[in-house]
């Protein structure tokens, strides 16, 4: 699947007033990470499992 054909989502918290803010897409095995402001720049690809990782790392934030 090509950046171009997947469904992008801004995060939850982003406020919705054109702040700076990240677009993830799930493709499945990888999720692809891209810049809100520019989105026909550059995409970042990360894989699923690692995503998953992160995810929930920043999710317990500072009580690690």
């Amino acid at each position: 699947m090509k950046p171009g054909e997947l469904r992008w989502f801004k995060s939850s918290y982003s406020a919705g007033n054109g702040g700076d803010c990240v677009e993830v897409a799930d493709a499945g095995t990888a999720v692809f990470v891209r810049d809100s402001k520019r989105p026909g720049e550059a995409v970042l690809a990360v894989p699923a499992g690692q995503w998953s990782a992160f995810v929930r790392m920043a999710a317990r934030g500072s009580r690690g």
